[in-house]
């Protein structure tokens, strides 16, 4: 890491410099930083997005789909701060967290985040087992078992070749969209879908669950992960190109010691970019791959719109037996392999969001194996004593809800530093919008939490 003051900053490479567009290798190159955005979509087709959109279809038909597409769009921007945070700083944002809090705060901080990160987890691992039990008759702690090793093996691909780790979570992505697209061509229910574009309510209940459908779109532990997925793209094309400095800002990160912008960006500005040709690169993963997760979770509003109309879906097992019966077992398998690769997906990228958490506000690292085993044994535990899997993965939204607030509003106030951001700083507008943003999910699940505990 290059020290402080004015040899800590470099200028962009002759080549860079002239303003000639990128070769043929640096587009591979940006080609190949696509990816994160996979990972972190997983997230948004999670199994608690199964039991929320399906019941939200049974009971309103397609009403609430343009509350799907607002929260996706939501999504989208919150995940693109998050990208655009890793890769203009190149720290990911529980690091900043600690470098930039007081102690105190980032250690509540980092408390919060573990909680969350394990409650969802736990969530996704048990929706992984629903899954094989309903695909196989497992019974569920067998099944439990089956989705740890599984999952496991999936973990471990991560800090071995994340490349290989990011494709194949986004063919587990495909799975469910697949899965998704087979039902919905089985029931012939993409008629008066467009109906389901116009906002409109029906009554305080329609309003609950659409307020339940918001506030679960923006994931927690994804914000973190998505920043430590792209921090180290910045070096990658500094290294390729000549390089820039880290984040074309007036300073360090490690040292915090300022400096002055660069002259030669100054004279350059027109120059071909690299580091601002990785932002537009994240930008299209994030459409490419929470557009499909946005698809995916208006499928299954749609599907549950044609098949239970006016229905009250006791639960996942519900759903997959309805399905058997109206559409035939095709769909209940295809419903249930969708489940159970979002499961296994989900589970995987909650558990190294975890360990990104761990490593960023605390400096220490658990192996990811144990931090599997830190879900494992809380899940096996509920389903030893017969707890209701819809159940838990209603509470894990809860938990989600309790965690949104702490990693948005770091998000939003650090990604306004021109300090730490450069010339990737936001816009006024753009952070007005995140301001807004981070008020309007933090208000909906303040609501949620009080509506759960209250009854």
């Amino acid at each position: 890491m290059p020290g402080s003051g004015s040899g800590s900053v470099q200028t962009v490479s002759a080549v860079t410099a002239a303003g000639r567009p990128p070769s043929p290798g640096r587009l591979a190159r940006l080609a190949g930083l696509c990816g994160p955005a996979f990972v972190v979509a997983v997230a948004y087709v999670d199994p608690g997005n199964f039991a929320t959109n399906m019941s939200g279809g049974a009971r309103y038909g397609t009403m609430l789909l343009w509350v799907i597409a607002v929260a996706n769009v939501l999504a989208m921007f919150v995940q693109a701060l998050s990208a655009k945070l890793g890769i203009a700083t190149g720290r990911n944002l529980p690091e900043l967290c600690r470098d930039h809090l007081p102690r105190a705060v980032s250690l509540l901080l980092w408390a919060q985040a573990e909680m969350v990160a394990v409650a969802t987890d736990l969530a996704e691992f048990i929706g992984g087992a629903v899954a094989l039990n309903l695909l196989f008759g497992v019974p569920l702690l067998p099944a439990a078992a089956i989705t740890a090793l599984v999952s496991s093996l999936l973990l471990l691909m991560a800090p071995r070749g994340r490349r290989r780790f990011e494709v194949t979570v986004a063919v587990m992505l495909a799975v469910v969209l697949a899965g998704f697209a087979y039902q919905v061509m089985l029931s012939g229910s993409l008629a008066g879908v467009a109906g389901g574009f116009v906002p409109r309510l029906a009554g305080p209940d329609s309003l609950l669950l659409a307020t339940g459908i918001v506030g679960a779109t923006v994931m927690p532990h994804v914000v973190y992960l998505h920043s430590a997925l792209t921090q180290h793209q910045g070096r990658a094309l500094a290294q390729h190109h000549g390089p820039v400095t880290q984040h074309h800002g007036p300073v360090t990160q490690h040292h915090g010691a300022r400096t002055e912008r660069p002259r030669a960006l100054a004279r350059n500005r027109g120059a071909w970019d690299p580091r601002r040709a990785a932002l537009q690169a994240s930008r299209v993963d994030i459409a490419v791959a929470l557009g499909t997760a946005g698809l995916v979770n208006m499928a299954m509003l749609t599907v549950a719109a044609a098949t239970f109309d006016g229905s009250d879906l006791a639960g996942l097992e519900a759903v997959h037996a309805g399905l058997g019966e109206i559409l035939g077992p095709g769909a209940a398998v295809a419903f249930a392999l969708a489940l159970l690769a979002s499961g296994l997906a989900s589970s995987s990228v909650g558990t190294y969001a975890g360990q990104v958490i761990m490593a960023g506000f605390l400096r220490r690292r658990v192996p990811l194996l144990a931090r599997r085993l830190v879900t494992v044994l809380p899940a096996m535990a509920i389903l030893a004593v017969g707890m209701d899997p819809t159940r838990a993965l209603v509470l894990s939204q809860v938990a989600l809800s309790f965690g949104i607030p702490f990693a948005l509003v770091p998000l939003v106030v650090f990604t306004a530093r021109r300090a730490l951001m450069g010339d990737l700083v936001n816009r006024r507008a753009t952070t007005a919008a995140g301001v807004a943003v981070a008020a309007v999910i933090s208000a909906l699940n303040g609501f949620l939490l009080v509506e759960v505990f209250t009854g």
